[in-house]
Protein backbone atom coordinates (compact mmCIF):
# COMPACT_ATOMS: atom_id res chain seq x y z
CA UNK A 1 0.00 0.00 0.00
CA UNK A 2 1.16 3.27 -1.26
CA UNK A 3 2.25 5.48 2.56
CA UNK A 4 0.73 8.74 1.13
CA UNK A 5 -0.11 11.17 3.49
CA UNK A 6 -3.92 9.86 3.47
CA UNK A 7 -2.93 6.62 4.76
CA UNK A 8 -0.51 8.13 7.02
CA UNK A 9 -2.93 10.08 8.64
CA UNK A 10 -5.03 6.99 8.82
CA UNK A 11 -2.23 4.86 10.44
CA UNK A 12 -1.79 7.41 13.47
CA UNK A 13 -5.53 7.81 13.81
CA UNK A 14 -6.11 3.86 14.15
CA UNK A 15 -2.65 4.04 16.31
CA UNK A 16 -4.38 6.31 18.55
CA UNK A 17 -7.80 4.49 18.51
CA UNK A 18 -5.92 1.41 19.53
CA UNK A 19 -4.87 2.81 22.47
CA UNK A 20 -8.53 4.20 23.97
CA UNK A 21 -10.20 0.51 22.67
CA UNK A 22 -13.01 -0.10 20.40
CA UNK A 23 -15.62 1.89 22.40
CA UNK A 24 -14.73 5.66 20.75
CA UNK A 25 -15.85 6.87 17.95
CA UNK A 26 -14.51 5.05 14.58
CA UNK A 27 -13.50 8.91 13.04
CA UNK A 28 -11.89 10.71 15.74
CA UNK A 29 -10.31 10.27 19.24
CA UNK A 30 -11.74 11.26 22.47
CA UNK A 31 -10.05 14.22 24.50
CA UNK A 32 -7.58 17.02 23.98
CA UNK A 33 -6.15 15.71 20.73
CA UNK A 34 -9.71 15.14 18.51
CA UNK A 35 -9.50 18.20 16.81
CA UNK A 36 -6.30 17.19 15.12
CA UNK A 37 -6.82 13.49 14.69
CA UNK A 38 -10.26 14.60 12.95
CA UNK A 39 -10.18 13.10 8.90
CA UNK A 40 -8.41 15.43 6.90
CA UNK A 41 -8.25 18.05 10.07
CA UNK A 42 -6.27 20.74 7.84
CA UNK A 43 -2.74 21.49 9.41
CA UNK A 44 -1.45 23.73 6.72
CA UNK A 45 -2.45 27.31 5.59
CA UNK A 46 -5.20 26.55 3.74
CA UNK A 47 -7.81 23.90 3.97
CA UNK A 48 -9.83 22.17 1.17
CA UNK A 49 -13.22 21.67 -0.38
CA UNK A 50 -13.84 19.32 -2.78
CA UNK A 51 -16.72 20.32 -5.89
CA UNK A 52 -18.36 17.28 -7.21
CA UNK A 53 -19.97 18.42 -9.98
CA UNK A 54 -21.60 17.45 -13.33
CA UNK A 55 -19.43 18.83 -16.19
CA UNK A 56 -20.59 15.80 -18.68
CA UNK A 57 -24.18 14.24 -19.43
CA UNK A 58 -27.72 15.46 -18.83
CA UNK A 59 -27.37 17.87 -16.40
CA UNK A 60 -23.96 19.16 -17.51
CA UNK A 61 -25.57 22.83 -17.93
CA UNK A 62 -26.48 22.72 -14.17
CA UNK A 63 -22.89 21.57 -13.09
CA UNK A 64 -21.10 24.17 -14.74
CA UNK A 65 -22.92 26.93 -13.53
CA UNK A 66 -22.50 25.54 -10.20
CA UNK A 67 -18.28 25.48 -10.58
CA UNK A 68 -18.28 28.72 -11.35
CA UNK A 69 -20.33 29.71 -8.37
CA UNK A 70 -18.11 27.62 -6.14
CA UNK A 71 -15.30 29.37 -7.76
CA UNK A 72 -16.69 32.68 -6.52
CA UNK A 73 -17.33 31.54 -3.59
CA UNK A 74 -13.50 30.60 -2.86
CA UNK A 75 -12.91 34.42 -4.10
CA UNK A 76 -15.21 35.94 -1.67
CA UNK A 77 -14.23 33.48 1.36
CA UNK A 78 -10.72 34.58 0.57
CA UNK A 79 -11.70 38.11 0.66
CA UNK A 80 -11.39 38.50 -3.12
CA UNK A 81 -13.78 39.97 -5.32
CA UNK A 82 -16.19 41.93 -3.72
CA UNK A 83 -18.10 39.95 -0.97
CA UNK A 84 -21.11 39.14 -2.43
CA UNK A 85 -23.38 37.55 0.00
CA UNK A 86 -20.95 38.04 2.89
CA UNK A 87 -22.12 41.51 2.58
CA UNK A 88 -25.92 40.48 3.34
CA UNK A 89 -26.01 37.09 5.12
CA UNK A 90 -26.72 38.08 8.57
CA UNK A 91 -25.80 36.32 11.36
CA UNK A 92 -22.22 35.72 9.88
CA UNK A 93 -19.53 34.65 11.69
CA UNK A 94 -17.25 35.27 8.44
CA UNK A 95 -15.07 37.81 7.62
CA UNK A 96 -13.61 37.63 4.28
CA UNK A 97 -10.34 36.26 5.51
CA UNK A 98 -10.15 32.36 5.33
CA UNK A 99 -12.25 30.45 7.27
CA UNK A 100 -10.10 29.87 10.65
CA UNK A 101 -7.79 31.68 9.83
CA UNK A 102 -6.59 29.46 6.48
CA UNK A 103 -7.08 30.38 2.90
CA UNK A 104 -9.81 28.11 1.14
CA UNK A 105 -8.38 25.93 -2.03
CA UNK A 106 -10.35 23.22 -3.41
CA UNK A 107 -10.54 20.85 -6.03
CA UNK A 108 -13.07 19.17 -8.46
CA UNK A 109 -14.32 16.29 -10.01
CA UNK A 110 -17.06 15.39 -12.64
CA UNK A 111 -19.80 13.44 -11.38
CA UNK A 112 -20.77 12.50 -15.18
CA UNK A 113 -24.06 12.86 -13.81
CA UNK A 114 -23.77 9.23 -12.89
CA UNK A 115 -23.88 7.68 -9.15
CA UNK A 116 -20.91 5.49 -9.46
CA UNK A 117 -18.40 8.23 -10.86
CA UNK A 118 -19.93 10.86 -8.33
CA UNK A 119 -19.21 8.52 -5.53
CA UNK A 120 -15.75 7.45 -6.81
CA UNK A 121 -14.18 11.31 -7.44
CA UNK A 122 -15.84 12.43 -4.04
CA UNK A 123 -13.82 9.74 -2.85
CA UNK A 124 -10.17 10.68 -4.45
CA UNK A 125 -11.10 14.21 -3.43
CA UNK A 126 -11.21 12.99 0.07
CA UNK A 127 -8.72 10.44 0.07
CA UNK A 128 -6.05 11.88 -2.20
CA UNK A 129 -6.64 15.29 -2.10
CA UNK A 130 -7.73 15.77 1.75
CA UNK A 131 -11.21 17.78 1.21
CA UNK A 132 -12.71 18.29 4.32
CA UNK A 133 -16.15 19.10 2.83
CA UNK A 134 -17.92 17.71 -0.21
CA UNK A 135 -20.41 20.00 -2.28
CA UNK A 136 -22.35 20.13 -5.53
CA UNK A 137 -24.12 17.63 -7.93
CA UNK A 138 -27.46 18.25 -10.12
CA UNK A 139 -29.33 14.84 -10.19
CA UNK A 140 -30.17 12.93 -6.53
CA UNK A 141 -29.42 9.67 -7.28
CA UNK A 142 -25.36 11.83 -6.86
CA UNK A 143 -26.78 13.28 -3.99
CA UNK A 144 -28.10 10.21 -2.26
CA UNK A 145 -24.96 8.23 -3.36
CA UNK A 146 -22.25 11.09 -2.02
CA UNK A 147 -23.87 11.43 1.14
CA UNK A 148 -24.19 8.24 1.92
CA UNK A 149 -20.31 7.93 1.35
CA UNK A 150 -19.77 11.11 3.32
CA UNK A 151 -21.36 9.32 6.15
CA UNK A 152 -19.18 6.29 5.88
CA UNK A 153 -16.24 8.64 5.93
CA UNK A 154 -17.13 11.21 8.49
CA UNK A 155 -17.05 13.96 5.68
CA UNK A 156 -19.15 16.88 5.54
CA UNK A 157 -21.98 16.52 2.07
CA UNK A 158 -23.41 19.87 1.49
CA UNK A 159 -25.50 19.06 -1.34
CA UNK A 160 -25.65 20.99 -4.51
CA UNK A 161 -28.81 20.92 -6.61
CA UNK A 162 -31.12 17.73 -5.40
CA UNK A 163 -35.01 17.77 -5.46
CA UNK A 164 -35.61 14.92 -4.26
CA UNK A 165 -37.79 13.80 -1.16
CA UNK A 166 -35.51 11.11 -0.13
CA UNK A 167 -32.62 13.33 -0.42
CA UNK A 168 -33.50 14.53 3.68
CA UNK A 169 -36.28 11.71 3.46
CA UNK A 170 -35.68 8.10 3.54
CA UNK A 171 -31.95 8.53 2.74
CA UNK A 172 -30.95 11.72 4.73
CA UNK A 173 -28.00 11.20 6.64
CA UNK A 174 -26.15 13.14 9.92
CA UNK A 175 -23.28 14.34 7.68
CA UNK A 176 -25.71 15.71 4.52
CA UNK A 177 -27.16 19.31 4.39
CA UNK A 178 -29.70 20.49 1.60
CA UNK A 179 -30.49 24.02 1.23
CA UNK A 180 -32.29 23.24 -1.86
CA UNK A 181 -35.87 22.36 -1.52
CA UNK A 182 -37.89 19.40 -2.62
CA UNK A 183 -40.24 17.71 -4.74
CA UNK A 184 -42.80 17.79 -2.12
CA UNK A 185 -42.62 21.46 -1.64
CA UNK A 186 -43.09 21.99 -5.50
CA UNK A 187 -46.07 20.17 -5.09
CA UNK A 188 -47.62 22.39 -2.18
CA UNK A 189 -46.29 25.81 -4.00
CA UNK A 190 -47.55 24.56 -7.18
CA UNK A 191 -50.90 22.76 -7.02
CA UNK A 192 -52.82 25.97 -6.13
CA UNK A 193 -51.44 27.86 -9.16
CA UNK A 194 -52.76 24.98 -11.49
CA UNK A 195 -55.94 24.98 -9.98
CA UNK A 196 -56.47 28.54 -10.33
CA UNK A 197 -55.14 28.59 -13.84
CA UNK A 198 -56.32 25.69 -15.73
CA UNK A 199 -58.95 24.57 -13.56
CA UNK A 200 -60.06 21.46 -10.87
CA UNK A 201 -61.52 19.32 -13.62
CA UNK A 202 -58.03 18.14 -15.26
CA UNK A 203 -56.73 14.44 -16.64
CA UNK A 204 -53.07 14.46 -16.20
CA UNK A 205 -50.42 12.22 -18.11
CA UNK A 206 -46.95 12.49 -16.66
CA UNK A 207 -43.36 11.40 -17.73
CA UNK A 208 -40.89 10.82 -15.42
CA UNK A 209 -37.16 10.52 -15.33
CA UNK A 210 -36.37 7.22 -14.38
CA UNK A 211 -35.03 7.74 -10.58
CA UNK A 212 -34.65 8.74 -7.00
CA UNK A 213 -35.94 12.28 -8.03
CA UNK A 214 -38.42 11.78 -11.25
CA UNK A 215 -40.49 8.88 -8.54
CA UNK A 216 -40.85 11.71 -6.11
CA UNK A 217 -41.06 14.27 -8.10
CA UNK A 218 -44.53 12.15 -9.71
CA UNK A 219 -45.58 11.63 -6.25
CA UNK A 220 -45.82 14.86 -5.17
CA UNK A 221 -47.00 16.17 -8.02
CA UNK A 222 -50.03 13.35 -8.38
CA UNK A 223 -50.76 13.53 -4.61
CA UNK A 224 -51.01 17.12 -5.17
CA UNK A 225 -53.25 18.08 -8.32
CA UNK A 226 -55.23 14.60 -7.36
CA UNK A 227 -56.22 16.01 -4.16
CA UNK A 228 -57.19 19.07 -6.21
CA UNK A 229 -59.62 16.72 -8.16
CA UNK A 230 -57.37 16.41 -11.06
CA UNK A 231 -57.19 12.45 -12.55
CA UNK A 232 -54.46 11.27 -13.44
CA UNK A 233 -54.27 8.97 -16.91
CA UNK A 234 -50.85 7.64 -16.97
CA UNK A 235 -47.07 7.82 -15.58
CA UNK A 236 -44.37 6.55 -17.82
CA UNK A 237 -40.61 6.09 -16.60
CA UNK A 238 -38.17 7.57 -19.25
CA UNK A 239 -34.34 6.89 -18.63
CA UNK A 240 -32.31 9.62 -17.69
CA UNK A 241 -30.46 10.99 -20.55
CA UNK A 242 -33.00 9.42 -23.15
CA UNK A 243 -32.33 12.44 -25.91
CA UNK A 244 -35.38 11.56 -28.24
CA UNK A 245 -38.86 11.16 -26.06
CA UNK A 246 -40.99 10.55 -29.16
CA UNK A 247 -41.77 7.56 -28.77
CA UNK A 248 -43.21 8.20 -25.10
CA UNK A 249 -44.84 11.69 -26.56
CA UNK A 250 -46.89 9.87 -29.13
CA UNK A 251 -49.47 8.07 -26.96
CA UNK A 252 -49.89 11.15 -25.37
CA UNK A 253 -51.72 11.93 -27.92
CA UNK A 254 -54.81 9.36 -27.12
CA UNK A 255 -54.67 9.26 -24.17
CA UNK A 256 -57.51 11.42 -23.39
CA UNK A 257 -55.15 13.68 -20.79
CA UNK A 258 -56.06 17.63 -21.35
CA UNK A 259 -52.01 18.20 -19.00
CA UNK A 260 -48.68 16.55 -19.41
CA UNK A 261 -46.97 17.25 -16.74
CA UNK A 262 -42.48 16.43 -17.26
CA UNK A 263 -41.20 15.36 -14.50
CA UNK A 264 -37.71 16.05 -16.18
CA UNK A 265 -34.64 18.44 -15.70
CA UNK A 266 -31.71 19.72 -17.75
CA UNK A 267 -31.24 18.70 -21.20
CA UNK A 268 -33.81 15.45 -20.59
CA UNK A 269 -36.24 18.77 -20.11
CA UNK A 270 -34.87 20.87 -22.87
CA UNK A 271 -35.62 17.83 -25.03
CA UNK A 272 -38.81 16.57 -23.63
CA UNK A 273 -40.76 19.75 -24.07
CA UNK A 274 -39.35 21.09 -27.56
CA UNK A 275 -40.55 17.46 -28.60
CA UNK A 276 -43.83 17.97 -27.13
CA UNK A 277 -44.67 21.13 -28.27
CA UNK A 278 -42.97 20.11 -31.67
CA UNK A 279 -46.00 17.21 -32.05
CA UNK A 280 -48.53 20.25 -31.77
CA UNK A 281 -49.88 18.96 -27.75
CA UNK A 282 -49.96 23.33 -27.13
CA UNK A 283 -52.54 23.49 -29.65
CA UNK A 284 -54.88 20.88 -29.02
CA UNK A 285 -58.20 21.23 -27.45
CA UNK A 286 -58.70 17.81 -25.48
CA UNK A 287 -62.04 17.58 -23.37
CA UNK A 288 -63.28 20.97 -24.28
CA UNK A 289 -59.83 22.36 -22.86
CA UNK A 290 -56.98 23.80 -23.93
CA UNK A 291 -53.81 21.05 -23.70
CA UNK A 292 -51.48 22.45 -21.18
CA UNK A 293 -47.72 21.35 -20.41
CA UNK A 294 -46.28 21.64 -17.09
CA UNK A 295 -42.54 21.42 -15.90
CA UNK A 296 -43.15 21.21 -11.77
CA UNK A 297 -38.96 22.41 -11.26
CA UNK A 298 -37.87 24.59 -13.43
CA UNK A 299 -34.63 26.74 -14.16
CA UNK A 300 -33.42 29.59 -16.33
CA UNK A 301 -30.65 27.51 -18.08
CA UNK A 302 -33.48 25.00 -19.03
CA UNK A 303 -35.57 27.68 -20.39
CA UNK A 304 -32.25 28.96 -22.92
CA UNK A 305 -32.48 25.54 -24.04
CA UNK A 306 -36.00 25.25 -25.12
CA UNK A 307 -36.15 28.52 -26.32
CA UNK A 308 -39.64 29.26 -27.38
CA UNK A 309 -40.84 26.03 -26.51
CA UNK A 310 -40.95 27.51 -22.37
CA UNK A 311 -43.76 30.57 -23.30
CA UNK A 312 -46.48 30.23 -20.92
CA UNK A 313 -45.54 26.91 -19.04
CA UNK A 314 -45.87 26.76 -15.36
CA UNK A 315 -43.44 25.28 -12.98
CA UNK A 316 -41.64 25.81 -9.59
CA UNK A 317 -37.99 27.20 -8.83
CA UNK A 318 -36.16 27.37 -5.74
CA UNK A 319 -34.78 30.64 -6.51
CA UNK A 320 -33.96 33.37 -9.84
CA UNK A 321 -32.06 35.99 -9.98
CA UNK A 322 -34.96 38.90 -10.57
CA UNK A 323 -35.96 39.01 -7.15
CA UNK A 324 -35.57 42.02 -5.82
CA UNK A 325 -33.57 41.91 -2.29
CA UNK A 326 -30.19 42.99 -1.33
CA UNK A 327 -28.47 39.48 -1.58
CA UNK A 328 -29.94 38.56 -4.75
CA UNK A 329 -28.92 41.97 -6.49
CA UNK A 330 -25.35 40.95 -5.06
CA UNK A 331 -24.83 37.62 -6.00
CA UNK A 332 -26.27 39.01 -9.29
CA UNK A 333 -23.35 41.68 -9.67
CA UNK A 334 -20.75 39.24 -8.64
CA UNK A 335 -21.44 36.60 -10.91
CA UNK A 336 -22.15 38.63 -13.79
CA UNK A 337 -19.37 40.94 -13.43
CA UNK A 338 -17.54 37.33 -13.34
CA UNK A 339 -18.38 35.56 -15.76
CA UNK A 340 -20.90 37.93 -17.86
CA UNK A 341 -24.61 35.83 -17.16
CA UNK A 342 -26.53 35.82 -14.32
CA UNK A 343 -26.72 33.16 -11.92
CA UNK A 344 -29.05 30.12 -12.00
CA UNK A 345 -30.47 28.62 -9.22
CA UNK A 346 -28.00 25.74 -9.22
CA UNK A 347 -25.22 28.61 -8.97
CA UNK A 348 -26.81 30.19 -6.23
CA UNK A 349 -27.46 27.18 -4.12
CA UNK A 350 -24.44 26.08 -4.52
CA UNK A 351 -22.70 29.75 -3.85
CA UNK A 352 -24.77 29.60 -0.32
CA UNK A 353 -24.25 25.64 0.48
CA UNK A 354 -20.26 26.91 0.59
CA UNK A 355 -21.01 30.28 2.52
CA UNK A 356 -23.00 27.90 5.18
CA UNK A 357 -20.35 25.54 5.98
CA UNK A 358 -17.74 28.24 6.18
CA UNK A 359 -19.58 29.71 8.46
CA UNK A 360 -20.47 26.94 10.65
CA UNK A 361 -16.97 26.70 10.86
CA UNK A 362 -16.00 29.91 12.65
CA UNK A 363 -18.84 29.53 14.68
CA UNK A 364 -17.90 26.43 15.88
CA UNK A 365 -14.15 27.47 16.30
CA UNK A 366 -13.27 24.26 14.41
CA UNK A 367 -13.11 21.83 11.54
CA UNK A 368 -13.87 19.33 13.49
CA UNK A 369 -17.37 17.78 11.48
CA UNK A 370 -19.15 16.79 14.46
CA UNK A 371 -18.92 20.20 16.25
CA UNK A 372 -19.67 21.90 12.04
CA UNK A 373 -22.73 19.47 12.20
CA UNK A 374 -24.17 21.26 15.58
CA UNK A 375 -23.65 24.83 14.31
CA UNK A 376 -25.69 23.78 11.34
CA UNK A 377 -28.29 22.05 12.67
CA UNK A 378 -31.39 24.25 13.57
CA UNK A 379 -29.24 27.36 12.37
CA UNK A 380 -31.58 30.62 11.11
CA UNK A 381 -30.61 33.10 8.75
CA UNK A 382 -31.21 35.53 6.31
CA UNK A 383 -29.71 37.21 3.75
CA UNK A 384 -29.23 35.09 1.01
CA UNK A 385 -31.93 35.50 -1.11
CA UNK A 386 -34.25 33.17 -0.01
CA UNK A 387 -35.60 35.47 2.91
CA UNK A 388 -35.91 33.58 6.59
CA UNK A 389 -34.38 30.23 6.24
CA UNK A 390 -34.33 27.27 8.70
CA UNK A 391 -31.84 24.40 8.74
CA UNK A 392 -34.03 22.37 10.34
CA UNK A 393 -32.27 19.84 12.76
CA UNK A 394 -34.41 16.78 12.41
CA UNK A 395 -34.13 16.32 9.19
CA UNK A 396 -31.19 18.58 7.71
CA UNK A 397 -33.56 20.20 4.96
CA UNK A 398 -33.60 24.14 4.42
CA UNK A 399 -37.39 25.75 4.76
CA UNK A 400 -37.60 28.98 2.85
CA UNK A 401 -39.88 30.35 -0.06
CA UNK A 402 -39.80 29.27 -3.03
CA UNK A 403 -41.18 30.23 -6.60
CA UNK A 404 -44.32 29.48 -8.95
CA UNK A 405 -42.52 30.49 -12.51
CA UNK A 406 -43.60 31.04 -15.92
CA UNK A 407 -42.06 31.21 -19.35
CA UNK A 408 -42.04 34.83 -20.65
CA UNK A 409 -44.33 35.19 -23.54
CA UNK A 410 -42.37 38.78 -24.52
CA UNK A 411 -38.91 38.04 -22.69
CA UNK A 412 -36.62 41.22 -23.08
CA UNK A 413 -33.46 38.99 -23.76
CA UNK A 414 -32.15 35.58 -23.12
CA UNK A 415 -31.81 36.04 -19.48
CA UNK A 416 -35.11 37.07 -19.14
CA UNK A 417 -36.99 34.15 -19.92
CA UNK A 418 -38.94 33.41 -16.68
CA UNK A 419 -41.62 35.62 -14.86
CA UNK A 420 -41.81 34.76 -11.24
CA UNK A 421 -45.87 34.11 -10.43
CA UNK A 422 -45.74 34.01 -6.73
CA UNK A 423 -43.40 33.74 -3.97
CA UNK A 424 -44.56 30.87 -1.93
CA UNK A 425 -43.78 31.78 1.89
CA UNK A 426 -41.99 29.19 4.27
CA UNK A 427 -45.18 28.69 6.85
CA UNK A 428 -46.75 27.32 3.13
CA UNK A 429 -43.93 24.65 3.00
CA UNK A 430 -43.48 23.22 6.16
CA UNK A 431 -44.64 19.64 6.60
CA UNK A 432 -43.41 17.02 9.20
CA UNK A 433 -39.99 15.39 9.15
CA UNK A 434 -41.34 11.99 9.68
CA UNK A 435 -43.85 11.43 6.69
CA UNK A 436 -40.79 10.16 4.85
CA UNK A 437 -39.10 7.99 7.24
CA UNK A 438 -35.55 7.75 7.66
CA UNK A 439 -32.56 8.23 9.98
CA UNK A 440 -30.07 10.66 10.62
CA UNK A 441 -27.76 8.19 12.04
CA UNK A 442 -24.96 9.00 14.26
CA UNK A 443 -21.93 12.01 14.44
CA UNK A 444 -19.33 9.32 13.99
CA UNK A 445 -18.00 7.41 11.44
CA UNK A 446 -15.40 5.30 9.53
CA UNK A 447 -11.71 5.68 10.18
CA UNK A 448 -10.11 8.01 7.47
Amino acid sequence: MKFDNFNRRRFLTASAVAGVGLAAPMHFVRGAYAADMSCNMPTGKTVTFGWNIPLTGAYADEGNDELKAFKLAVKHLNGEGDGGMLKTMKPTALKGNGVLGKKVAFVQSDSQTKSDASRDGAKRMIERDGAIMISGGSSSGVAVAVQGLCQELGIIFMAGLTHSNDTTGKDKKRYGFRHFFNAYQSGLALAPVLAQEYGKDRTAYHLTADYTWGWTQEESIKNATEKLGWKTAKAVRTPLGAGDFSQYITPVLNSGADVLILNHYGKDMVNSLTQAVQFGLRDKMVNGKKFEIVVPLFSELMAQGAGDAVKGILGTSNWDWKLPDEATKNFTKSFGTEYGTPPSQAAQTCYVQALLYADACERAGTFYAPAVIKALEGFEFDGMGNGKTLYRAADHQCFKSCLVVRGKEKPKDKFDLMEIVKVVPREDLMYDPKIFGGELGPSTAKQC
